[in-house]
């Protein structure tokens, strides 16, 4: 099973909704998910600083956390946690692609491709502004 994982995101909805649409103020993340949406992935999930790893469809309630604020031992927890839920997933993971800052990827990358699940992060060493222009250039029926 070959997934995509992005990170939630600062700009959230002021009310409980589903996982998909708390991030939907973030253009950047708008754009993501059509990306992730129209490629051959299997899946994708959320990468939530509070939640941990969240299936898109799930009812959650605002926040205000961010992997960015935490301390590098809670950083390795949330990570440690993350990784847990994945171990758990009923299919095994051929690859994981990550739209993802580094305080979201770094140590969770680590922790998979030390259990053999190759982790891959196509838009690396982007700003945001290219990474929008990526998703504009590679997505279908991209409306500005």
């Amino acid at each position: 099973m070959k997934v995509a994982f992005i990170s939630c995101t600062k700009t959230k909805s002021l009310h409980a909704c589903s996982a998909r649409e708390m991030y939907q103020p973030s253009a950047l993340f708008q754009k993501a998910v059509r990306y992730v949406e129209q490629c051959d992935y299997d899946a994708w999930f959320i990468l939530s600083a509070k939640y941990g790893l969240l299936e898109p469809d799930t009812v959650i309630e605002p926040y205000d956390v961010s992997v960015n604020q935490l301390h590098t031992s809670a950083r390795k927890t949330w990570s440690h946690s993350v990784l847990a839920q994945v171990m758990a997933f009923p299919t095994p993971i051929s690859r994981i692609d990550f739209y993802a800052g580094r305080p979201y990827r770094e140590q969770l990358m680590h922790d998979l491709e030390l259990r053999g699940i190759p982790c891959q992060t196509p838009l690396q060493g982007k700003g945001i502004g290219e990474q929008l222009r990526y998703y504009a250039l590679h997505t279908q029926d991209f409306h500005p």
